[in-house]
């Protein structure tokens, strides 16, 4: 196995553009190599990100934040200024293992590996999040929800990888957050989740949402439907009643030994309606 540190994003990009047989990027690591210790996987070539200076900051701009690849969950829960803006991402991803985890693992690993129950990818999608790509040909952006294409596998072309996580700026009278659900009181892999993200008027009647489910199907679901039961309401019980039966009808989960396909149809509702009373809440709703 080769394994390379490049310092740039350019550099990285051409050792993976050239790479003979299969080649992993190195963020955190804390899928890669669990998955390398297990044998399913057996990397040619490891590119290590972690020296890129760009992947490792978080800059907040007019238009909002860009979380470089490398950048930790620890070190996303330490930035005051993302935490206040995204609290929803913020708590989504400070789920992903243990404390020891937290400090190695990142956001853009959890997306391209594709998992359908990654904590921070419906976080990430509620809030309209785009992954910032480079490859051979450039740079392009793709919407968050966009990434992962199925179970353990991603929109990513040979060479590309991701280089930030670009989160809108918070816009005022607005909340989101992110809720699952887990057998366990921690350090488990959801057998549910949900994210939602809403902006109110000054009256309190939501104008904008986006509600997004994780594992009920084979990658995070927008449901546009739960949205459109909200949007023009005050999240009465009517509105909330009709986000539940959107977020079910959006469910196209499998029976497991962690969750049967009625379990999880049930508790996406139940997910959805109390993660949008948080986000009303944090948006100055009453």
């Amino acid at each position: 196995m080769q394994y390379e540190a490049p310092e740039t994003t350019k550099a990285a990009v051409g050792l993976l553009a050239k790479a003979k047989g299969s080649a992993y990027v190195l963020a955190g690591g804390s899928d890669l190599l669990v998955r390398m210790k297990g044998g399913f996987v057996e990397p040619d070539l490891v590119v290590d990100i972690k020296r890129i200076k760009p992947m490792r900051e978080i800059k907040k701009t007019a238009s909002g934040f860009v979380i470089g690849a490398a950048v930790s969950c620890a070190e996303m829960n330490e930035n005051k200024a993302l935490v206040k803006a995204w609290p929803g991402v913020v708590e989504a991803a400070g789920l992903i293992g243990s404390k020891q985890v937290q400090s190695r693992c990142t956001v853009a690993g959890n997306l391209c590996n594709a998992s359908p129950a990654a904590d921070s990818v419906p976080a990430l999608v509620a809030a309209g999040a785009k992954a910032l790509i480079q490859g051979p040909k450039g740079k392009r952006k793709l919407p968050v929800e966009q990434v992962a294409v199925g179970p353990g596998k991603n929109a990513l072309k040979k060479g590309e990888l991701i280089e930030a996580i670009e989160l809108p700026a918070r816009k005022d009278r607005s909340g989101d957050a992110y809720l699952r659900f887990i057998p366990r009181t921690e350090m488990d892999i959801a057998v549910v989740s949900a994210g939602v993200n809403l902006r109110l008027d000054k009256k309190g009647v939501i104008t904008e949402a986006r509600v997004a489910l994780g594992a009920v199907a084979p990658t995070v679901v927008l449901v546009a439907a739960a949205a459109k039961a909200v949007i023009g309401t005050k999240l009465d019980e009517a509105a909330l009643a009709k986000l539940g039966e959107a977020a079910s009808a959006a469910c196209k989960p499998i029976d497991d030994k962690r969750g049967t396909i009625e379990f999880r149809t049930k508790v996406a509702a139940v997910l959805a309606k109390r993660a949008a009373e948080i986000a009303y809440k944090r948006a100055g709703g009453k």
